[in-house]
């Protein structure tokens, strides 16, 4: 990829786009583009030897895994899953792969299902990291959420150069058929649209956008559901933290697209949580599931991962009926976007820290 854990490193602070919404700072996605995501993949990072490690009930292993999955524990409360991200570069990490195999039951590709790594030119598709995320989640059990069929972003030059809606349209569902026709039965849920949002609620300006208006979800998301009508379809932002102007312009647009008949089943929030940040998160997941059938967090971490912030946003999730599942943007605070931040539930040693054993507890 274009970027590695140690670049994001020494960028600091300054480079991870903290939005602020309503006067409050919240880590959100990035301003500067490129940054290309905020689930990165491994670069190596960790080392393949085993390490004593002190598990969530206090016994030791020779893995970075805990003894209690905190999976097994959220789905016994009625939840679907609780995952993370990955791609080949951190699941070949020998402690990644024993805490995701033991600790988490849904994957989210870091990349590898992006535009630019599965269409990088018009009409010619890539699918080895695809495959790999898929094919490891099958073969480990692992529920899998696509991620992302339509994004400004890690766009190829190609798509940003169309000036004809005609053109646009045609490419929008050819891509979006071939993703998912390939992963038919195999993946669960897919992020359709990503970022589509302005923090004021308006639609952001991208190429889909200034050709086709709001119509460009409308073409994704039918193409996507006509080639799995099985899929469970999201739209997904960041900032969607509390009840604020960008989460009503969302309820807005999946209201009036579902009384269309627009096959939008779900709405992920990303909730990338500044320290403390995780207060307005059951009143935001409250509002958008008046709009939906589903809502999860999809991309979860927060500076400094205090418990108390982790377990304030697994009971926000317990709390709304409609809350599938939760997804941490990561396993190790080595492989974060936000490293510096330490925002994940293992160290930098694939130790569990405080957070997991305070999620176990209130599970």
């Amino acid at each position: 990829m274009k970027s590695t854990s140690l670049f994001l490193a020494s960028l600091g602070a300054a480079s991870l786009g903290i939005n602020s919404v309503l006067g409050v700072a919240v880590y959100g996605r990035a301003n500067v583009e490129e940054l290309t995501t905020p689930c990165l993949p491994g670069t190596g990072g960790g080392t393949t030897a085993t390490s004593k490690t002190t598990t969530a009930s206090g016994s030791t292993s020779t893995s970075g895994s805990t003894s209690s999955s905190v999976d097994t524990k959220f789905k016994a409360h009625g939840k679907q899953y609780f995952g993370t991200c990955g791609d080949q570069g951190t699941l070949s990490i020998s402690q990644v792969n024993t805490i995701v195999k033991a600790d988490f039951g849904q994957l989210t590709p870091e990349n590898s299902m992006k535009w630019d790594a599965t269409e990088p030119s018009q009409n010619s598709f890539s699918f080895t990291g695809a495959d790999y995320l898929v094919n490891y989640a099958q073969t480990n059990g692992k529920l899998v959420r696509g991620h992302t069929l339509v994004w400004h972003s890690q766009l190829p030059s190609w798509v940003s150069a169309i000036t004809s809606a005609t053109t646009l349209t045609s490419v929008i569902k050819n891509h979006a058929t071939t993703i998912v026709t390939r992963y038919k039965g195999k993946v669960a849920k897919y992020d359709v649209c990503n970022e589509i949002f302005n923090e004021d609620g308006t639609l952001r300006s991208s190429v889909f956008s200034n050709l086709l208006g709001n119509t460009f979800v409308d073409i994704a998301f039918n193409a996507a559901h006509a080639a799995d009508s099985s899929a469970k379809l999201y739209i997904n932002d960041y900032n969607l933290d509390s009840v604020n102007a960008k989460v009503n312009g969302l309820v807005s647009l999946v209201t009036s697209k579902r009384a269309a008949g627009i096959p939008i089943h779900g709405i992920g929030s990303q909730t990338h949580l500044s320290a403390g940040g995780a207060s307005g998160v059951q009143a935001a997941l409250t509002k958008l599931a008046t709009a939906a059938d589903e809502v999860a967090i999809t991309e979860l971490d927060i500076a400094g991962a205090a418990a108390s912030d982790y377990t304030t946003v697994v009971k926000a999730c317990l709390a709304v009926s409609k809350c599938v599942g939760i997804t941490v943007w990561g396993v190790s605070d080595t492989n974060s976007w936000r490293a510096s931040s330490t925002p994940l539930l293992f160290d930098t040693n694939y130790q569990p820290k405080a957070a997991y054993t305070a999620i176990l507890n209130a599970l």
